[in-house]
C-alpha cells in the first residue's frame, strides 16, 4: 500500500469513526498514520490491519463504543482486522464534581 493510499484510507476511516455517537474524538496518539509533513491521529493503517484509538463519550459501555468504531471502520475497510483502543473517556463538565 502506498503512502497516498494509506493516507486516503486513514482519512476516510477517521471521518467515519468521528461520526460515531459514542466517540467524543479520535485520540491524539501515538496511534496514527504518519505521512510526510502531517499525521492522521487516531488511525494507523497497515497492510494487514487497522488500529484505531478513540476518546469515548461518557455513558455507553466500552464494548459498545468499540463495536460502533469497528462497524464504522468496516464500511471503509471491510477485509482488514480492526483493533480498537479506548484511550480515555470524556466526562461532561456538568457531571464533574457533581457528587461533591
Amino acid at each position: 500500500m502506498s503512502p497516498s493510499q494509506a493516507a486516503r484510507l486513514a482519512e476516510r476511516i477517521a471521518a467515519a469513526v468521528a461520526d460515531c455517537p459514542s466517540v467524543a474524538r479520535l485520540a491524539a496518539g501515538p496511534i496514527a498514520t504518519y505521512l510526510p509533513g502531517r499525521t492522521v491521529p487516531g488511525v494507523a493503517v497497515r497492510e494487514d490491519r487497522v488500529r484505531i484509538a478513540v476518546v469515548a463519550a461518557f455513558g455507553p459501555p466500552m464494548a459498545e463504543v468499540a463495536e460502533q468504531v469497528r462497524a464504522a471502520a468496516r464500511k471503509v475497510v471491510p477485509d482488514l482486522p480492526i483493533d480498537v483502543a479506548i484511550e480515555d473517556v470524556e466526562v461532561p463538565a456538568a457531571t464533574v464534581g457533581a457528587d461533591s
